[in-house]
């Protein structure tokens, strides 16, 4: 920000009486650094103190003693005193340092083992909140293998962590981009030092050049999680990646199936949440799984078609909604047109059906039509469907747009 500790003040403080000025405000270096190292600075009650690093050692140590939470700018030259104040005070194993925060370059450690002529000047010192950390402990303590904060996990910045504390984290990314990525998914990302996944869904996360990246083809789920749980057995921390949520149709059910075999019973593994695409795409029409619904996959890779289909039946003569996940592929063309038929069996040809394609993308496209007139040709492996039951209402609203949403009430009961 041009008014902390930025340069531009002096120039503002000569000029801005002669000329007309418009200060635009900045993310400051702290804030980065706090969200680099995935601590929080402050909270409720305490206090948090803007330290130079230029001050006497003394009077660092006095300040330093006498805050809740502090950052210290200006390193570089100064390291040596600051970490001489931080011993001074009783804050240096609560210290961290961060480096060229937000950057490629970005380098976060714990103060204590950083080496003072590894130390440039775009770099700073924090002692985060007390009272965060404590929360942080007790969380931990009641969920195995969540890290207490970057030093108990080993140091995110060099990416090295010892046998036994590694642990496997599978993460839902949501349907799209960022927006819809939960913040709790994006700490577990942050703070991995391997990232697995099928290579397209790996390019929905963000660079960071301390991570490896490990790319896979879609279609070796098994081998994928043994090779997650492999390097976790290591003392990496593995972030195992899923579109939408990991535990539909996807990466959480793969990496559990193989973790219970014993060579693995040692090594932690959690899931995380994330937006499916059934929610997505019926969040863009209203509500049509306001009621009651089935979610079933059209895929016939991991079952026979004869499953499918009598599930479909069950399902149609149940009068659920139908989510309808991998509805066609490259490979799987007649599916579509086949689970239209046997539901038409069941269903009016009037139920409404969404067909939901790449939504939250650029290429996103949201179809309402009848069951009978659907049209395999418009489904694509990037699709979702859902096939209302028969309370399912289509209504236009006064500006033209259409909802779709299906009464939480039964048959007008209620």
């Amino acid at each position: 920000d041009p008014f902390f500790y930025g340069s531009y003040m002096h120039m503002h403080e000569r000029l801005a009486h002669r000329y007309r000025t418009v200060v635009v405000p900045g993310v400051t270096s702290v804030s980065a650094a706090a969200a680099a190292l995935g601590r929080p600075l402050v909270e409720r009650d305490e206090v948090l103190t803007v330290l130079p690093a230029t001050l006497p050692v003394d009077e660092l140590a006095r300040r330093l003693a006498d805050t809740d939470a502090a950052a210290v700018l200006k390193l570089g030259r100064t390291f040596g005193s600051l970490r001489e104040a931080a011993e001074r005070a009783g804050a240096l194993d609560a210290m961290y340092y961060v480096e060229r925060a937000s950057t490629d370059s970005q380098r976060v450690a714990p103060l204590a083992e950083v080496a003072p002529e590894t130390v440039p000047y775009f770099s700073l010192a924090l002692r985060p909140s007390p009272l965060a950390g404590a929360t942080m402990a007790r969380e931990a303590a009641a969920t195995p293998g969540l890290p207490l904060d970057p030093a108990a996990s080993g140091d995110p910045g060099e990416a090295v962590v010892g046998p036994g504390t590694g642990e496997v984290v599978v993460v839902g990314l949501g349907p799209a981009g960022r927006p819809w990525l939960t913040p709790q998914a994006q700490e577990a990302l942050a703070d991995a030092t391997d990232l697995v996944g099928y290579g397209p869904y790996l390019d929905r996360v963000a660079a960071n050049s301390r991570q490896r990246r490990h790319p896979s083809d879609n279609r070796v789920e098994s081998e994928r999680a043994a090779f997650a749980l492999d390097m976790a057995r290591g003392g990496r921390r593995v972030a195992v990646v899923s579109s939408g949520d990991p535990g539909v149709f996807a990466m959480a059910s793969a990496v559990l199936e193989v973790a219970v075999e014993p060579r693995w019973k040692d090594v932690r593994v959690r899931v995380l949440p994330g937006l499916t695409a059934a929610h997505a795409v019926a969040s863009r029409v209203g509500a049509p799984l306001g009621h009651d619904y089935c979610v079933l996959s059209l895929s016939d890779r991991l079952k026979p078609w004869e499953v499918i289909a009598a599930r479909l039946t069950a399902a149609a003569t149940a009068d659920l909604v139908l989510a309808i996940y991998n509805p066609a592929s490259r490979s799987r063309v007649w599916q579509v047109a086949a689970a239209r038929d046997l539901l038409l069996k069941h269903r009016s040809p009037d139920t409404p059906v969404v067909v939901g394609r790449d939504v939250g993308g650029s290429a996103e496209r949201i179809t309402v039509t009848r069951l009978a007139e659907l049209d395999p040709a418009i489904v694509d492996m990037r699709c979702l469907l859902l096939v209302g039951s028969s309370q399912t209402q289509v209504v236009q609203r006064g500006d033209g747009t259409s909802v779709v949403f299906t009464p939480r009430r039964y048959g007008g009961l209620g």
